[in-house]
């Protein structure tokens, strides 16, 4: 049996295009929301990585208080070190949003809503956060944050 290793590049290029594409929305807002926060900028690995004063305070005062916080292909951080701490559980959520696009903040929200309604945590039994942190628990991190 052959294999197309050519064709499955592409496969793969052309899924990745779509995952950026479809989440290319919320991405967009989440830089200018970093130009309006003098974030510092930079990329890393087709992400869009922010930090700074602004932005650490906006994260500090969120109902759950986040060291790091994605929106499309791009994630805010308190600072340098948040964002080298949080990147794996982050990459996850960046994931998340290929898949999802611009319906996955209000399937997460209607997923924490529903959880608190019934009485359990909304942040860590989201399943978007579960799937998160297990995967960031395979690359030897784990479910470490606590904030």
């Amino acid at each position: 049996m052959k294999v197309d290793f050519a064709r499955i590049h592409r496969e793969e290029a052309l899924k990745r295009l779509l995952g950026y594409l479809w989440a290319a929305p919320v991405t967009a807002t989440a830089v200018a929301i970093g130009l309006l926060l003098l974030a510092r900028f930079r990329v890393v690995d087709g992400v869009v990585e922010m930090h700074g004063p602004l932005i650490a305070g906006v994260l500090k005062r969120l109902p759950v208080s986040a060291l790091a916080l994605t929106l499309g292909h791009a994630v805010f951080a308190r600072d340098d070190s948040s964002m080298a701490f949080t990147r794996e559980h982050e990459r996850v959520h960046v994931r998340q949003y290929a898949r999802w696009g611009p319906l996955f903040i209000p399937a997460y929200l209607a997923c924490s809503a529903w959880l608190y309604l019934r009485g359990r945590d909304g942040y860590r039994e989201n399943p978007f956060e579960v799937e998160a942190f297990r995967e960031e628990g395979k690359r030897g991190i784990g479910a470490r944050r606590t904030l």
